[in-house]
């Protein structure tokens, strides 16, 4: 859990959106208060129809704004300076509708111009029905918008108030306070940085970089195991995760290799990409990054090979299939945590499990001598391995830290900020 302390003196503005999820955000709007945090709130139209103007004021003990409009609500206060006059914008719930009229750029209503003008942080909490979650449209959107730089937290799985069951609940209120908190947590770490740099004021090329002069390896993807010249043995991962990983270290200024398997995935920039296909290969490739500060060890590494690789395709002749002799490949983590003097001072490693996912993650790292490891649940009915989104849990020395579900970007995001608080320690 994120400390909360934080939010004490943070002004936040809520978008509330019409969706039956509102409700959370009664809850959601005592719970800041309850931590020192100030809450503006804007309603739509549709958000009226499930929570009450009147309710959402008792409880911030500010005035609601509704209609862009108001000619009261103007002078007193305009929707440009409501867009700005806090630290976050908040949006719970986010609509499908919603989303895609930001990710448009559309100021139709008074929450959509809000968004549009705001120079602040923007965090959003999607809800709505799983079909509409999933559907390309919503998740293009979604996917635009992160790139522009909105947060998010959630869907949640579960079941629906249609009765459907899948992704789409909206994050609950304190997983929602939990990111805020991260966000600022993150901000925090970044102004420290800033602060210990005692050199001219930097320009928006020349922003503070908490990782300058840190060497880091990551590996990403699956690796492909070869059976013959056409077939081979491989798994489901899509390289997102290592990818934005990558990309995240490198942009807190880290000098980024990133060891990467066979995917479809555009280089992320900043980075010197090394592609591979086997995991001996990945190994040879890490060995050579040496020495680094960081791995993280993201990819989805084949644990076994073909023995006896043949060097012709292998033909069906009415015998029966084949039997493949399996050999282990080699411990990619185990042997970037066992370096010696070439160690990273921070190894990261991934573990994809199946159930029980904390026990056997913490079992992992103590097995392979890693720092940290990032732990996910990749059974069948989750959309982690190809998808967009991840749930994952931190586990350290000191505890374990379970993240609510957030797009791959964001994960990544927030475990380089953690990187980078590690190394200020």
């Amino acid at each position: 859990m994120a400390d909360h302390a934080i939010l004490s003196g943070k002004r936040v503005l809520l978008v509330i959106a019409g969706g039956i999820a509102a409700y959370k955000c009664l809850d959601l709007i005592r719970r800041l208060r309850e931590r020192g945090v100030s809450v503006r709130a804007v309603l739509t139209a549709a958000g009226a129809r499930f929570v009450t103007p009147l309710s959402v004021q008792a409880l911030t003990e500010n005035t609601v704004y509704q209609d862009l409009w108001s000619l009261t609500d103007e002078s007193e206060m305009g929707h440009i300076q409501l867009s700005r006059a806090a630290d976050l914008v908040v949006v719970a719930p986010a609509t499908a509708d919603l989303l895609a009229r930001m990710a448009a750029g559309m100021a139709d209503d008074l929450a959509a111009t809000v968004l549009l003008a705001t120079d602040k942080p923007v965090l959003v909490a999607p809800a709505m029905n799983v079909r509409m979650w999933l559907h390309p449209a919503t998740q293009a959107n979604m996917e635009l918008l992160e790139r522009r730089g909105v947060l998010r937290v959630g869907p949640n799985d579960g079941v629906m108030a249609c009765n459907e069951f899948g992704p789409g609940r909206m994050a609950e209120p304190m997983e929602i306070i939990d990111a805020i908190a991260a966000h600022f947590a993150a901000d925090k770490s970044t102004a420290h940085f800033a602060a210990d740099k005692s050199a001219a004021p930097a320009t928006a090329d020349a922003a503070p970089k908490p990782l300058a002069g840190k060497r880091a390896i990551v590996t990403s993807g699956p690796t492909h195991e070869p059976i013959d010249p056409v077939r081979y043995i491989a798994n489901r991962s899509s390289g997102k995760q290592g990818h934005a990983i990558a990309k995240a270290l490198a942009q807190l200024g880290a000098a980024v290799t990133l060891v990467s398997g066979p995917t479809r995935l555009a280089d992320p920039p900043g980075c010197t990409v090394v592609a591979i296909e086997t995991a001996r290969e990945m190994l040879a490739a890490c060995e050579a990054a040496l020495p680094a500060d960081i791995a993280v060890c993201a990819a989805a590494v084949a644990d076994w090979r073909v023995a006896g690789l043949s060097d012709r395709k292998l033909k069906k002749d009415g015998g029966g299939p084949p039997t493949l002799a399996l050999t282990e490949n080699p411990d990619i983590l185990a042997t970037l945590s066992q370096a010696g003097e070439r160690r990273p001072a921070l190894v990261v490693g991934f573990a994809a499990e199946t159930g029980d996912v904390i026990a056997y993650a913490t079992a992992k790292r103590a097995r392979k001598g890693c720092d940290w490891i990032v732990a996910n649940d990749v059974s069948l009915g989750t959309t982690t391995f190809g998808g967009a989104d991840n749930t994952v849990h931190l586990i350290r020395e000191g505890g374990v830290e379970s993240w609510p579900t957030m797009g791959k970007d964001a994960v990544a995001a927030r475990l380089a900020d953690a990187i980078a608080e590690r190394f200020r320690e």
